[in-house]
């Protein structure tokens, strides 16, 4: 008999702890690769999706607006802004936000209500009941930080003294970054009429942004507050800093 055949003679059967191990092992492998597959699908897929569904709501909303200008009023006080929008119905996109230190390309629809199919592949939300862009209150937006077309990844970049532009058919609103803070998620006091202080009357035409924290994470909140700076009609033309922007949405 040779070697070969001796060996195979004399090898044991697997036991039953053997065959779970083998069992075990491979289905871990399994679920290692299913696993790398969905953080794929998240950060890649996800965005990917997004992006394009954002870019034709933006694409739309501002042919709709160069389709049919506001008409201007015959003289504008850049720091007294018309009294604005009514709240849209749930999911209806009213605006497009600008933020310069985002890069020339950042343009993302503003969309009404905060729930997932609005999150999801619409971009920015607009939390229901707070103000409108250009109103007495904060006009509160929330929005994904690292999936869903990671409209708020770069956040934290933002800095005391940066603009954020809010495009809708009235016109051009700018307001300026003037604080951020990291909150626990049931701080929703952050978007009051005035921030941090619930029941009390607001007096200023305010604007924050909400996104989860850390940027892999979610159990805390990123928090952008700013304040109105000016105004200005469609028809005198996008501000100067998000012109490049506004010529490319």
């Amino acid at each position: 008999m040779s070697h070969r055949k001796a060996h195979e003679a004399t090898r044991r059967p697997r036991t039953v702890l053997q065959w779970i191990i083998q069992i075990t092992g491979e289905l871990l492998i399994t679920a290692g690769v299913i696993l790398l597959l969905f953080v794929a699908w998240q950060l890649w897929w996800t965005n990917i999706d997004a992006d394009r569904t954002q870019s034709q709501a933006v694409s739309t909303l501002v042919q709709e607006f160069d389709a049919h200008p506001a008409e201007a009023p015959p003289s504008w006080d850049p720091n007294t802004p018309p009294q604005g929008l009514s709240e849209p119905e749930h999911g209806e996109v009213f605006g497009v936000v600008y933020i310069p230190k985002f890069g020339t390309e950042y343009h993302r629809p503003a969309t009404q209500g905060t729930s997932a199919d609005v999150l999801d592949s619409l971009g920015l939300g607009h939390y229901d009941g707070t103000a409108m862009p250009g109103q007495i209150g904060n006009f509160s937006l929330a929005g994904h930080r690292q999936t869903r077309g990671k409209v708020l990844n770069d956040i934290d970049l933002l800095t005391e003294g940066d603009h954020i532009y809010v495009r809708t058919k009235d016109g051009y609103y700018t307001y300026t970054v003037y604080s951020h803070e990291i909150v626990q998620p049931d701080q929703v006091e952050v978007i009051e009429p005035v921030p941090g202080q619930p029941g009390v009357a607001p007096t200023e035409r305010l604007m924050t942004l909400t996104t989860c924290h850390p940027r892999y994470g979610d159990t805390e909140r990123y928090i952008v507050h700013a304040r109105f700076e000016s105004w200005r009609p469609a028809s005198a033309g996008a501000p100067a800093e998000i012109a490049a922007s506004v010529a490319g949405s």
